[in-house]
């Protein structure tokens, strides 16, 4: 008789078991399930002798609301051409459409965040060969100017955050479509939101956990643990921006498709709707927000049907400052500027970038500076502190138009088609296709240094980083990154900069 194993199992290997004995139940759900339904075979199956040893039975999972599915009237005994037929036809496709509505519905009031904790995931692997960079110490070294030289450096220089790699951090379940940093400079501290409405928070102020020793035959297999987040799912819907208040950094606002904007106390752990449509049928989906320190009680956003709003914090949320229809298609984004939030940039569908000036307010449409058209759609405009606007757009360009000017303008003052031109093109792949994050261009917001700089994902799993004239900065990228990581965005003093991925990791740089 052969000597049974001592050697015992790695945590890899056991997590691994665990995995599949949760598979396996899970397959014996929907099997009996499926023979609740009517799907199973039309005869009982032989009852097979009850087994003599224990297994191993996974966890129970709370069960997700399932949707009424279709089922043959055939396998459930209705004849075809009756009414009990037709009417059980009709029954289900109701229940479908009634428990559709009830998933993407947003959820008003307060929530605490105790009660919508999803936890987190782990890394799960994979490896895929590293695209090529397009960018490198060689083109830092071979740079004449001094202080252009030095800043490509120190961008250069930044490395992940403690060595680990960015499959150790799940900060999110599904997509990561949005990503901020809170601005304390003593720590990064990242938020992320994803497709389904979950948010992420990460801190780096965390100790690198020790490695995971798998010990096997060769003693050669090294795991390590995946880095500690927490997600919470306060949104239906993706929530595709976000930022932190500009008067009280305890409050984090995200916006959502789920037609909701919400702020959430970071102290106190509640998140508390301050914007929604009155009636809660409405789907009017948000698609950015912005607040600025000259007045952090007016909160600007735009909708996914063109629509530009605003809306003042102390007043109930039935009573929205202005809503104008400044495009027919989609304004994928807006942005105003921070120390003359009267002057508005938006991006939109129709492929143009417009200026908009609010102090003159005409035919329910604030008056338009001047816009600029591009070959193909825009899918974001940002303004920095001094007044200048970059895009990203499908025609595989990131534009930099100069309007720091715009502080002598009166009200109405408008620009010729030559002073919408763009003052700086860069090349740049933006063709992000189904699966990956729309890439924008996100600026920093007070360099400490006065060298205005943004950063962008990169199609070949990069972030790049350039000044306002166009000058790149640094690629900052590792073998260890297997997805784009499209969502990026600077710390607003630091030189940290974060990326988001389609699998939820997040890329972190100091």
């Amino acid at each position: 008789m052969a000597r049974a194993s001592t050697t015992p199992i790695s945590d890899y290997e056991r997590q691994r078991q665990e995995k599949i004995a949760q598979n396996q139940a899970l397959l014996r759900s929907l099997a009996l399930d499926a023979a609740s339904a009517g799907l199973g075979p039309s005869r009982p199956n032989k009852p097979t002798a009850p087994s003599s040893s224990k297994r191993k039975t996974a966890p129970k999972k709370e069960k997700e609301e399932v949707v009424p599915r279709r089922v043959s009237s055939r396998l459930r005994g209705i004849g075809a051409d009756s009414e009990a037929a037709k009417r059980k036809m009709e029954e289900i496709d109701d229940g479908r459409r009634a428990a559709e509505r009830a998933k993407r519905m947003r959820v008003s009031g307060e929530l605490k965040l105790v009660d919508v904790n999803v936890g987190g995931t782990g890394w799960d692997g994979g490896f895929p060969e590293q695209f090529q960079r397009t960018f490198t110490v060689d083109d830092v070294k071979e740079t004449a100017d001094g202080g252009l030289r030095e800043l490509r450096e120190r961008m250069m220089g930044l490395t992940l955050w403690g060595d680990v790699e960015p499959n150790r951090i799940k900060l999110t379940p599904e997509r990561v479509y949005s990503l901020t940093f809170h601005p304390n400079p003593e720590k990064p501290l990242v938020f992320a939101g994803d497709k389904l409405g979950n948010l992420g928070l990460f801190d780096g102020a965390q100790e690198r956990p020790a490695d995971i020793k798998a010990e096997d035959d060769d003693d050669d297999e090294v795991e390590e643990a995946p880095i500690a987040v927490t997600t919470f799912k306060i949104h239906t819907r993706t929530i595709c921006a976000m930022q932190i208040g500009p008067a009280d950094s305890n409050n984090l606002y995200t916006a959502s498709y789920d037609s909701s904007i919400r702020v959430l106390d970071l102290v106190k752990g509640v998140a508390t709707e301050v914007y929604a449509p009155a009636d809660p049928e409405v789907e009017n989906a948000i698609s950015g927000l912005q607040l600025v320190k000259s007045d952090p009680n007016l909160l600007y956003f735009s909708t996914l049907d063109g629509e530009f709003g605003m809306h003042d914090l102390r007043t109930p949320m039935s009573e929205t400052n202005a809503l104008y229809q400044l495009s027919e298609k989609k304004i994928g984004g807006f942005s105003v500027h921070p120390n003359k939030p009267h002057f508005l940039a938006t991006a939109s569908l129709d492929r143009t970038m417009k200026l908009w000036d609010l102090r003159k307010i005409s035919k329910s449409l604030p008056a338009l500076v001047g816009e600029h058209a591009n070959r193909l759609s825009v899918s974001h405009a940002s303004f920095n502190s001094v007044g200048q606007v970059a895009t990203a757009s499908y025609d595989d360009t990131v534009k930099i138009y100069d309007f720091g000017a715009c502080a002598k303008w009166s009200a109405g003052h408008t620009l010729s088609e030559e002073k919408m031109e763009p003052t700086t093109v860069v090349k740049h792949n933006n063709q992000t296709g189904r699966w990956v994050t729309i890439l924008r261009a996100q600026w920093q917001a007070d360099p400490q240094d006065g060298v205005q700089r943004f950063c962008i994902g990169n199609m070949d799993r990069f972030i790049d980083i350039y000044t306002s004239k166009g000058e790149q900065l640094a690629q900052l990228g590792h073998d260890s990154i297997t997805a784009v990581p499209a969502v990026a965005q600077f710390h607003p003093t630091r030189d940290w900069v974060a990326g988001g991925n389609g699998s939820g990791k997040l890329s972190l740089f100091m």
